[in-house]
C-alpha cells in the first residue's frame, strides 16, 4: 500500500503546479484560436509531470526500491511529444502552419517535466518568460528588416498589346522590379516569358494584379525549392 508521505505530497503539489503553468501557456494559444489550445497543453503538461513522478517513484512498490535510473521514462517524453507536435503542423499550398504551436507543446512538456522533477522555479520562470517575452519577440520580429521577396512567374501574352511594359509598370506599383529570364514563341502571335520579380511584395497579390491585364493569357507562379 502507498503511504502519502511528505515527499509524495510535494509531488502532488508539483503536478498541480504543472496544471496551472500549462493552463497559462494553453490559454495564450486558445486566445489566438490555435488548433492546440488550453485542453491540449494542460494534458501534455500534466502528463509530462506525471511521467517524471512515475519515473522517480512509480516502481518502488513493485521492486522494493527506487529505479536505478529515474531518467529513463522522462527521457522518452521528448521524443513522444515530438510526434504529437508534428500532428499540429500543416502545409497548405507552400505555406507551413502550426510551427509555433508545435513548439509550445514541446515547451509545455518541458515545463511539466521540470515540475515533476522538483524544479518549480525553472518551470515558473520559463512560463513567465513565455507569456511576457514572446509578445515582445513577435513585435521585434515584425519590425525587423526582411530580405527582398523573389518571385518567378511564367507569363504568356499576345503580341501587339504592349503587355510586358504594362506588366513591369504594374510590378513597380507593387514595390518590386522585374526582369526577363527567358522568352519563347509558343504560337502565332503568342509569346511565353519567364520573369523574375524582386522587392517587398506579396506573391499572390502580384499574380492577381497581372492576370487581368490586357493581352495576358496565363500567369503561373513558379515556386522555387529552398536549398
Amino acid at each position: 500500500m502507498w503511504e502519502l508521505t511528505a515527499e509524495l505530497r510535494d509531488e502532488l503539489v508539483m503536478v498541480g503546479l504543472a496544471f496551472v503553468l500549462s493552463a497559462g501557456i494553453g490559454a495564450e494559444r486558445e486566445y489566438h484560436r490555435k488548433d492546440a489550445g488550453l485542453r491540449t497543453h494542460v494534458l501534455v503538461g500534466v502528463g509530462a509531470a506525471l511521467f517524471a513522478v512515475v519515473s522517480a517513484y512509480g516502481f518502488a512498490a513493485v521492486t522494493g526500491e527506487r529505479p536505478g535510473d529515474p531518467t529513463r521514462i522522462a527521457a522518452q517524453i521528448v521524443s513522444g511529444v515530438g510526434f504529437l507536435g508534428a500532428g499540429v503542423i500543416l502545409t497548405r499550398g507552400h505555406v507551413v502552419h502550426g510551427l509555433t504551436t508545435a513548439a509550445t507543446i514541446w515547451l509545455v512538456s518541458a515545463v511539466g517535466t521540470a515540475c515533476g522533477a522538483g524544479l518549480p522555479i525553472f518551470a515558473i520562470a520559463v512560463t513567465a518568460g513565455y507569456l511576457v517575452l514572446l509578445p515582445l519577440v513577435s513585435v521585434i520580429s515584425e519590425r525587423m528588416p526582411k530580405a527582398p521577396e523573389i518571385s518567378n512567374i511564367v507569363l504568356r501574352y499576345l503580341d501587339g498589346h504592349d503587355a510586358l511594359r504594362t506588366v513591369f509598370t504594374t510590378a513597380t506599383r507593387l514595390r518590386c522590379r522585374g526582369a526577363v529570364l527567358s522568352s519563347d514563341v509558343v504560337g502565332p502571335g503568342l509569346t511565353e516569358v519567364r520573369l523574375e520579380f524582386i522587392g517587398r511584395h506579396d506573391k499572390q497579390e502580384l499574380v492577381a494584379a497581372l492576370t487581368p491585364l490586357e493581352g495576358i493569357q496565363r500567369v503561373l507562379l513558379v515556386e522555387e525549392s529552398s536549398q
